[in-house]
């Protein structure tokens, strides 16, 4: 006889219909604010050489303005977050966090040295913390297991796309105008998002995709999430999975235009215009893809697959990465470069499906939160920071071509994120088969 919790009352019912009806348009505009926030973040690669020019930097203050200024905060404001995102309107949180990182991007374009600069990223930084786990929260309540990992694979694209529509819309305004121009341009619009979020996507009821769960447990505390997941061992390889690859993608992204502008001798409208749109079109196909792969996997083999699937892609795209960094010749090092992207971008969607499918219920947007907390201090902090330091570090020995070999640095720690992804795999079939005993 089912419990009082697992009685879905009819008011409740309309809910989840409601939800149901309107779960393709909330993924789109979730796709959609991940987009501004990845443009947002990212259009401070295709100016890097023009702020450097102009305000007199380092390789080391723009890895820094890349990377640990803003991901200091984005990180560890992303936890409370989570908390808050647990317990109130997630639709909400997402509106107001989607504003302020839109007017602070803009307020970018006003900086007059580096210290001002810095602020402004801190205060991107700060709203874009507001984004991500409430959103995850809420595609794994819309979408089954089973469809999950092709859902967020969708919601990924906003990664590639925003990147690249960073670059495309930086690239050409800062070409005919200034790189203060450009980040007004690219802010602004956020904030007329955040309204059509409001009044559009939908707040899903808590556990409305898992059957066998209910929404009626007490919430959890942040670090009882922390204890979970650390206890939980195939979680802990999934994170370090992500994490050492999202460093590596942070580090090489955040830092391709301007090796391109170094050792090719292209210009921001060349790398907006020629290079921006090849890279979109091999991130998408990689992401659509491997999402639909990983379901297909699921299905067939057990989740554990889309695990193995990560590593075997990301292999393979390996020896098409360094590729990317050893050809002199533009064309050989693009098109590497592509073939690289369309193999190495099957992470994030897979991933983060994994470990939604992993946390308990009232857990999901506190694990999405740890996950990003490890992932933006070390991945989006480090990686960065640490091209501009190497590149510096390198100026003596490599002379004009030294951010071509930091990057290539960064580049060889790709096995050991495939490592990883290879135990938690194994760990995940451990458990399946654990579970299957006892039932």
């Amino acid at each position: 006889m089912p419990s009082a919790a697992d009685v879905i009352l009819p008011e409740e019912d309309a809910e989840r219909a409601r939800a149901m009806k309107g779960r393709t348009l909330t993924l789109g505009l979730l796709t959609a604010v991940y987009f501004f926030s990845y443009m947002d973040r990212q259009i401070l690669a295709i100016l890097l050489e023009d702020i450097k020019a102009d305000l007199l930097l380092s390789d080391t203050q723009l890895g820094l303005l890349s990377g640990l200024a803003f991901a200091l905060f984005y990180a560890t404001l992303g936890i409370p977050v989570a908390w808050l995102a647990d317990r109130a309107n997630r639709r909400n949180i997402i509106c107001i966090a989607l504003s302020l990182w839109s007017a602070m991007t803009a307020v970018c374009g006003l900086a007059q040295n580096f210290t001002q600069l810095l602020l402004a990223r801190i205060g991107v930084g700060i709203g874009e913390a507001g984004s991500s786990p409430p959103s995850h929260s809420i595609i794994a309540d819309l979408y089954p297991v089973n469809k999950r990992a092709g859902a967020l694979a969708i919601y990924s694209l906003g990664v590639t796309l925003g990147a690249a529509a960073g670059q495309i819309l930086g690239g050409n305004v800062t070409y005919y105008f200034d790189w203060r121009t450009a980040f007004f341009v690219v802010g602004l619009p956020g904030i007329v998002l955040a309204v059509v979020v409001r009044f559009l996507a939908v707040e899903p009821p808590r556990g409305m995709s898992d059957a066998m769960q209910t929404a009626a447990q007490d919430s959890p505390s942040i670090a009882e999430g922390f204890r979970k997941m650390w206890a939980n061992r195939a979680a802990v390889h999934l994170v370090m999975g992500v994490t050492i690859t999202s460093m590596i993608g942070y580090a090489l992204t955040g830092w391709t235009p301007a090796y391109l502008i170094r050792s090719f001798g292209l210009n921001t409208m060349e790398v907006a215009n020629f290079v921006a749109p090849v890279l979109a079109v091999a991130g998408v196909a990689g992401a659509v893809g491997s999402g639909k792969l990983a379901d297909w996997l699921a299905d067939r083999y057990g989740v554990h697959a889309q695990s193995y699937m990560i590593m075997a892609l990301k292999l393979v795209a390996l020896p098409f990465l360094l590729g990317f960094y050893l050809f002199e010749n533009i064309y050989w090092a693009v098109g590497a470069y592509f073939f690289a992207q369309v193999l190495q971008s099957c992470y994030l969607g897979p991933t983060f499906a994994l470990i939604q499918g992993l946390a308990p219920l009232k857990m999901r947007a506190v694990w999405a939160a740890i996950t990003l907390l490890v992932i933006n201090l070390i991945g989006l902090g480090l990686g960065p920071t640490a091209i501009g330091i190497l590149s510096d570090l390198y100026v003596p020995r490599f002379g004009d071509e030294s951010l071509r070999y930091a990057l290539l640095t960064v580049a060889l720690m790709t096995p050991w994120a495939l490592f990883h992804y290879w135990r938690g795999g194994v760990l995940l079939k451990r458990q399946a088969i654990e579970k299957a005993d006892t039932e």
